[in-house]
């Protein structure tokens, strides 16, 4: 009589080849100034701007339950704090990144304030920070209002060499943030935030720290749209704060989380490609583009909920890029394996 046992695992055959062709895509990625012309070079900088903004929102609303549609303060203060940085006599690429730290130090104290909203409490009060956040900005002198100011600090540099380090700063700032978020998620805090996501008054009467949970996955949102913005504004030079602080960046953060997969590791990875191509063709369209991109993320929402990843995950039972773990019943008598 055969006998059956189960395995817990992790990593599939699948998922390891995956991984593979994900190193070998970085890679490439890695060297692209060389190999890309300069017009690709610009738009996979762009790719690289949108993987982040997806991956930071579903960082906080996919697995925390964080839904923000205020985001682009972060967007917003990234730019802010590199003009202001790179004024002071920042070099431009450290101050990307010193200026991301900055807008998590000052998400901090503010995590506290906004994390004792609840639902869509949280997701208006996010708003009006951003709101708050834009008003403020346009006070400083040096930013002139609504008319902006320009990244002076490229003028330094050569523009193909501009070019170039832009997109590594973007390729790395993009890599290391996902691979923060990927540690985070296969860890006791992934673990603690998807149950406080679930149900939050289960999630802390079996002692997960949702508190702590919830600000750590809020400062890292603030870290990686901070450095966003600030790759944004060295790829566009000029900072104007109605752009910056613009709720369009909320909705196309909703949108490549909601249709590559919310809740899923790989789906806004997805998501931002699929934006990204339909930006390259159809942006110039205007309004057409928005009713676009509208009527998509309402057909998903009712035809296809969990998006393309997550209906592949759920219909296939394929994880490439595994977060969590799965069972494997296993035949010791020589039968073959089966999730």
């Amino acid at each position: 009589m055969a006998t059956t046992s189960y395995r817990v695992e992790r990593w599939t055959r699948q998922s390891r080849l995956f991984a593979v062709i994900i190193a070998l895509v970085l890679m490439v990625l890695a060297i692209g100034p060389f190999i890309f012309s300069a017009d690709i070079t610009d738009r996979l900088t762009t790719l690289f701007v949108y993987v982040i903004l997806a991956a930071m929102w579903n960082a906080m609303a996919g697995y925390a339950g964080l839904v923000s549609i205020g985001n682009q303060v972060f967007i917003g203060l990234g730019g802010y704090f590199l003009i202001r940085l790179s004024d002071a006599g920042v070099s431009l690429y450290p101050a990307v990144v010193l200026a991301a730290l900055i807008v998590g130090l000052i998400a901090l104290p503010v995590g506290e304030l906004m994390l004792r909203l609840r639902g869509g409490e949280f997701a208006i009060g996010m708003w009006v920070l951003a709101e708050l956040s834009h008003f403020l900005v346009n006070l400083d002198p040096v930013i002139q209002g609504e008319t902006g100011t320009s990244l002076t600090a490229l003028n330094a540099y050569p523009p193909v060499a501009a070019r170039n380090d832009t997109y590594w700063v973007g390729f790395v700032l993009m890599v290391v943030l996902l691979a923060v978020v990927f540690a985070l998620l296969r860890g006791r805090v992934g673990a603690g935030v998807q149950a406080i996501r679930d149900d939050e008054v289960a999630a802390a009467s079996v002692g997960v720290k949702v508190h702590a949970g919830k600000r750590i996955m809020f400062v890292l949102a603030a870290i990686g749209c901070a450095a966003a913005g600030g790759v944004w504004l060295a790829t566009t030079i000029s900072f104007q704060p109605g752009t910056f602080f613009g709720i369009q960046w909320t909705a196309y953060m909703l949108f490549m989380a909601l249709v590559g997969g919310l809740g899923t590791f790989e789906g806004p990875i997805i998501g931002a490609i699929l934006f990204f191509i339909m930006e390259s063709w159809f942006g110039a369209t205007g309004v057409a583009y928005l009713i676009g991109l509208g009527v998509t993320a309402l057909a998903f929402s009712l035809f296809l909920p969990r998006g393309i990843w997550g209906s592949v995950e759920t219909r296939l039972g394929i994880r490439l890029l595994p977060v969590g773990f799965s069972l494997r019943l296993v035949n010791p008598d020589g039968g073959r394996d089966r999730d």
